[in-house]
């Protein structure tokens, strides 16, 4: 299965070090300006939606970090085409 956006975990990280509930940071966002459910923050969190550039602009806000803070990590020392395709595919534990 396809992952749709590449922030999820980082938002989920970042929620649960500021101790909100997924309902908590609904209402952020919507104080923010973005109509969004917790079902949509959820959806967020296990990267079932994708999540527009404009759309981090209100993530960048309630959270208060940059850009940088909600994209994954990259390894300087493997080609970017290995890692952008080890992001998109969802791995299932069994």
């Amino acid at each position: 299965m396809k992952r749709l956006n590449v922030v999820g975990p980082q938002v989920r990280r970042l929620r649960y070090a500021r101790g909100w509930s997924q309902s908590e940071l609904e209402v952020k966002l919507q104080l923010a300006g973005w109509d969004i459910s917790r079902s949509g923050v959820a959806k967020i969190e296990a990267q079932l939606v994708w999540v527009g550039d404009f759309e981090l602009f209100y993530l960048m806000k309630v959270f208060q970090v940059t850009l940088a803070d909600l994209l994954p990590k990259l390894d300087p020392g493997r080609p970017v085409h290995e890692t952008v395709e080890s992001l998109m595919v969802r791995k299932f534990e069994v």
